[in-house]
């Protein structure tokens, strides 16, 4: 088969969500979902249940409501986190009944601060056996984790004496998904507003898969170079997926649909309730296309953003 190519000549990546999810995420792979508050990869975790897989660990840094159904959906047997809950509007039913009671099941959980996971992935990304930290000193983390380990520094402390130092391993994912404003055909990523470690989780696994709003020309990539946050020799397939982080927001493109997150709470909370909700609008649904169809375009106006423009920029070129 030969590679699709873009008008540039380059490799065309772009494929359905569908395809994507079946050809880069597999049974008992760790797969990370990055996004921080916003540009969250929702559609893409929806379409993991939707396959089925099984014996997942994840990899996320704020574990909230998508990671809450694929633990549900009986996705995910580990967790790899530095913070768990809804966003500052309750709980996670599913995750708080798998890891206090093991009900259903148990939940394998493995708890970092924010940055020993940002620590494990820039050694990921690095190829780095390790990556030191002084933040947990005075902590109760190592109790909990074992892999919060001590090695001697090869250099002086700063009173000139031996130094133990904490150091976290490398995560290197089987892959990576995040979600992002737009991009071109060939994974020229770019994201503005709020960012997290989406570069460094793409750079630390094996595969990355990326989910825009947009897919655009190399022209427009290449007006605004500053904003690829993520290249496209680093990015494996990119899925066009409109409203794919819902309930989370894309700046520029829709509101965060904090009714949703305020609702979770009750949901989840019951199993019954949640399962429900799961069979009608993740598996109940053909893909993410249905979904977005399925909330209504009066709900998608209820999240319309307005125009906020950024100030354009002279790069400037040699006449």
């Amino acid at each position: 088969m030969t590679d699709r190519k873009d008008t540039t000549g380059r490799k065309d990546k772009t494929m359905p969500m569908k395809a994507a999810i079946a050809s880069f995420v597999h049974d008992g792979a760790t797969v990370c979902l990055e996004g921080f508050t916003h540009l969250i990869p929702t559609a893409a975790g929806h379409e993991i249940i939707r396959q089925g897989r099984r014996g997942l660990t994840v990899v996320r840094m704020t574990a909230d409501i998508v990671v809450d159904q694929m633990i549900a959906a009986g996705c995910v047997t580990r967790l790899v986190s530095s913070f768990v809950g809804n966003s500052s509007a309750g709980s996670l039913g599913e995750l708080r009944r798998r890891v206090e009671s093991a009900d259903p099941a148990p939940l394998a959980f493995e708890e970092y601060s924010h940055y020993g996971m940002i620590c494990r992935y820039l050694a990921g990304s690095q190829r780095l056996p390790f990556y030191p930290l002084r933040s947990y000193g005075g902590s109760d983390l190592p109790s909990v984790n074992s892999e919060l380990r001590k090695v001697t520094s090869p250099y002086p402390g700063p009173d000139g004496e031996p130094e133990q130092i904490y150091v976290v391993p490398p995560v290197n994912p089987d892959v990576t998904i995040i979600h992002a404003q737009r991009a071109d055909r060939s994974g020229n990523t770019q994201i503005w507003g709020l960012t997290g470690v989406q570069a460094e989780a793409v750079y630390a696994a094996d595969k990355a898969v990326v989910v825009v709003e947009e897919i655009v020309g190399d022209e427009v990539i290449r007006s605004d170079p500053n904003r690829t946050l993520v290249p496209a020799h680093a990015v494996d397939a990119v899925v066009h997926c409109p409203r794919g982080a819902h309930p989370s927001f894309a700046q520029g493109y829709y509101d965060r649909d904090n009714a949703f997150y305020r609702a979770w709470s009750h949901i989840s909370k019951d199993p019954q309730r949640l399962q429900d909700w799961l069979d009608e609008w993740v598996r109940g649904t053909a893909d993410h296309a249905e979904y977005v169809d399925k909330l209504g375009e009066e709900f998608w106006a209820g999240l319309a953003v307005g125009e906020a423009l950024s100030e354009p920029v002279n790069y400037g070129r040699r006449l």
